[in-house]
């Protein structure tokens, strides 16, 4: 597969995610996560704050009446606003859908006469709200005829797909229609157009609030100055602080008094997004095309290469970087989703060095299927897992060595074609080679109908004399086997010699930097080869040395034949096994 292929799909995946937004789900955690960071550690102060007057616990308690009937309580707040002069009022909380003045008389006229006070000495905004169905509630016609119709907004958010909310958006219509919003029409009447975006939860600290009794105290016992310095040339909302009443899950913790929860009074999310509008403005999020770029430029992580470390440590610094510049641009107004960005360079990274891989264990398996047959299983498998270099030169080891040779092999070929040689051998050989290999040997080279094997390297054995000893004598085992098909099929029997003797040897390559083989050199090579040529004389089909004799114990049965001189070596103590 060309290389270009598995770029151009990368390529693909980091367009699509950051053109479709698939990854927002991931992107809205991280900005939750650099809200709560921002607010730790850079919290920028709010420039036209909001005083939130909460209806808490002890309000309840203080006001006799249910809350449907606080008429005369709304118009003295409203009232007593008037003197203090605030920026702007919002009422996060329902008005009355009808009078009651059957109930309590009076009391429209009184509530009616605080809305008239407010709108004489400051903008005042009523929420609307809605039913479980989607409807509008209505508020009692006179209450919003004295306020103005334009003093009303819906008390409604965008919620994400996760329950949180975290954008103001006014396009809340069945169809995508601008629905006036309580923070809204409270900008408006401050002078500030509202846009769109999302709620700056970085922005000045945690709500306290002034409890709703604790105002009208105030006004009872006629502390103007007090209610002055609380609410004068500030914007101003009202609404339930109440554990279990209009709440909602946000981003951050705003409530002072609730340490650490987000699910907060629904009068802080007005609050806030008020605080956002009036001050550096809501948060706009960077252009798709933009975010697209960014994907596709994280594609160039495809170029790098090296160790897992360093694959690590490349992709943490990556992220971390695309992170600290999003929080940067996040403190400055814009909001950069990054998990397109930052998953475009995990893949690249990743896919790269998964493609290479891929084509490394292609090579692998290549140069298995070609050079298996010239090396064995354990020195391929060596090669492969770099433990044996290619340079020349080798390692002490101990190994035990088998020569094995066929008896009246050069009288039987004589009267053969090369070709019927070459399938003798190979019927014979592909027998032998398989049981050598399953006894953890490496079979060094064929000289001819000769064998030259090693037990013991390049993969270390527990007892190399034993699985050499027991190689042995399957391969004498599997020889009778094949004398019966060769009387079956009118041939000649045949008989081997086979000579093992154990010690240090230098294992390694041997030959020239461009034509070397694995080999096991000294004299424990030399005087196995001695071993099998001794089998001529003493009658044994295999013939070890003392050392191997005493890696064996006492298990199989030796026959001692005592010291043997061999030619250019010093007497050697052989044992004999399989006496012919």
């Amino acid at each position: 597969m060309p290389r270009y292929v598995p770029v151009l799909a990368i390529l693909v995946c980091g367009v699509l995610l950051g053109a479709t937004r698939g990854a927002e789900p991931f992107d809205l955690k991280i900005l939750d996560l650099q809200f709560n960071i921002l607010r730790a550690w850079s919290a920028k102060p709010a420039i036209r704050d909001v005083v939130v007057v909460g209806i808490d616990e002890d309000t309840i308690k203080a006001l006799p009446e249910p809350v449907t009937l606080w008429h005369r309580h709304l118009g003295r707040f409203l009232s007593a606003l008037a003197a203090a002069k605030p920026a702007a009022v919002g009422l996060d909380m329902a008005l009355p859908e009808r009078s009651f003045d059957a109930v309590v008389p009076g009391s429209d006229q009184l509530l009616l006469r605080g809305i008239l006070d407010a709108r004489r000495a400051y903008p005042l905004v009523l929420a609307l709200t809605v039913d479980v169905s989607g409807k509008p509630r209505a508020i009692h016609p006179p209450f919003l005829a004295i306020a103005g119709r334009e003093s009303a907004g819906y008390a409604l958010f965008p919620v994400d797909a996760d329950g949180r909310v975290r954008r103001f958006d006014e396009r809340l219509g069945p169809n995508g229609e601008v629905v006036p919003t309580l923070p809204g029409q409270m900008a408006r009447r401050m002078a500030v157009e509202p846009q769109y975006g999302l709620i700056d939860f970085a922005l000045g600290a945690r709500f306290e609030y002034v409890p709703f009794h604790q105002v009208l105290e105030w006004l009872d016992r006629n502390e103007s100055a007090q209610l002055t310095r609380a609410f004068a040339g500030k914007a101003v909302m009202l609404g339930m602080v109440l554990p279990f009443t209009d709440r909602q899950v946000l981003p951050v913790a705003l409530a002072a008094w609730e340490n650490g929860v987000l699910e907060v009074p629904g009068v802080l999310l007005h609050a806030q997004a008020l605080r956002s509008m009036l001050g550096p403005g809501l948060i706009r999020t960077v252009d798709t095309g933009m975010v697209v770029l960014l994907a596709a430029v994280a594609i160039l992580l495809w170029f790098v290469t090296g160790h897992a470390a360093t694959l690590i440590a490349v992709y943490a610094a990556f992220a971390a970087a695309v992170f600290v510049c999003s929080s940067w641009l996040l403190a400055h107004g814009w909001f950069l989703p990054i998990s397109a960005i930052s998953f475009s360079g995990l893949l690249a990274l990743g896919g790269r060095n998964g493609y290479e891989a891929v084509l490394h264990l292609r090579e692998r398996r290549r140069l298995r299927r070609s050079f298996s047959g010239y090396v064995s299983p354990a020195v391929m498998d060596e090669i492969l897992a770099g433990r044996l270099q290619p340079e020349l030169g080798g390692a002490s080891q101990f190994v035990c060595v088998m020569f094995s040779d066929i008896r009246g092999y050069t009288t039987r070929s004589e009267g053969m074609t090369p070709q019927k040689v070459i399938g003798f051998l190979n019927r014979y050989f592909e027998e032998v080679v398989a049981l050598i290999h399953a006894r953890g040997g490496s079979v060094v080279s064929f000289m001819g109908d000769g064998i030259m094997a090693v037990f013991g390297a390049p993969k270390p054995l527990e007892n190399p004399c034993r699985a050499a000893f027991e190689a042995a004598r399957s391969m004498l085992h599997y020889v009778g086997a094949l004398n019966e098909q060769f009387r079956a099929e009118g041939e000649a029997p045949v008989d081997i010699g086979i000579g093992l003797n154990a010690g240090e040897a230098v294992v390694g390559h041997v030959g020239s930097s461009i034509r070397h083989d694995y080999a096991a050199i000294g004299d424990v090579t030399n005087v196995a080869s001695r071993m099998e040529s001794l089998t001529k004389e003493v009658g044994y089909r295999i013939v070890v040395s003392r050392v191997v004799a005493e890696q064996l114990g006492d298990g199989p049965e030796l026959n001692s034949l005592g010291p043997m001189a061999i030619k250019g070596h010093t007497p050697v103590e052989v044992f004999g096994h399989d006496k012919i």
